[in-house]
């Protein structure tokens, strides 16, 4: 019997999981397409994939979903951990309520999607494991350290996981792109509103600012923005290769910020971020 290949994405509602749905889609695959609100996924159901609820602060729905998959293929062939949350702030005023929602979404919620689909990829003999990190997985500009902690989590979480499941003919792999022309940023600045009296509001006037610069194309990262379409370009290489890579990097700033990162020494990297990224003053 065929191995199975059918698909499932989280987080398809827009933005990168909504481009990689189609994508795989055409390419043949069995996709099935998720999110919170399965009537924003209508879309979709309408090019002919198909589309399930997935709450990944749910368990029991991520688990009917996988049950479903397996009902129809036998097994989940591909997962994509797609779908995100942003927690957008200095350190010292982010609540940790809205920390602990975070790492549930893109770190919790992705990891227990894989315990689930890794009985059938083993019995199988073979599958792909596809996690949407960032560059902000590898490094770390203030105003968004806690959103980068739970990238650098998946990070390390997927270079473990890769090694232990290759015996079982599983391979894992890491999108890494820098800005991605989609609505997540620009949702997650709402958030740098600071506290009454806050000791950072500079920085946050200054942060969104920026923002605005980057969505007008008037920096680095703006002129150089990716489209969710060219990730998903790198998620059907990630599925589709014979020897996939364990990172594929999207974008020219990608490849150059994470050329220079392993290059220089940690001062004269932070020099080069307070440049590229709104900082508070020295």
């Amino acid at each position: 019997m065929a191995p199975s290949h059918a698909t499932l994405i989280t987080g398809c509602s827009s933005g990168i999981g909504r481009a990689a749905a189609l994508r795989l889609h055409r390419a043949g695959l069995p996709v099935y397409a998720t999110g919170r609100d399965r009537a924003a996924l209508a879309g979709l159901a309408e090019q002919g994939i198909s589309t399930l609820r997935l709450d990944l602060t749910d368990e029991a729905s991520a688990e009917a979903a996988v049950k479903r998959i397996v009902a129809d293929h036998g097994a989940v062939g591909v997962l994509v951990n797609n779908a995100g949350s942003g927690v957008h702030g200095a350190v010292e005023e982010v609540p940790l309520d809205s920390v602990r929602d975070s790492f549930q979404t893109n770190l919790f919620g992705a990891l227990r999607l894989t315990q689930l689909v890794l009985p059938g990829m083993r019995e199988q003999g073979s599958g792909r494991i596809v996690n949407i990190s960032s560059i902000l997985g590898r490094l770390s500009p203030p105003g968004g350290a806690l959103y980068h902690a739970t990238k650098h989590a998946l990070e390390a979480y997927s270079d473990s996981l890769r090694l232990e499941v290759a015996q079982f003919g599983v391979r894992v792999s890491l999108i890494e792109p820098a800005t991605v022309r989609t609505q997540f940023f620009a949702t997650a600045l709402t958030q740098f509103a600071g506290r009454p009296e806050s000791a950072y509001q500079e920085f946050y006037d200054k942060l969104a600012e920026w923002a605005i610069a980057v969505h007008e194309g008037r920096t680095t990262a703006g002129r150089f923005a990716v489209t969710p379409e060219k990730v998903a370009e790198a998620i059907e290489r990630a599925v589709r290769s014979r020897r996939p890579k364990a990172r594929y990097p999207v974008g020219p700033l990608a490849r150059g910020a994470l050329g220079l990162r392993r290059m220089l020494p940690d001062a004269a990297f932070d020099r080069f971020v307070a440049r590229q990224f709104p900082a508070p003053p020295r």
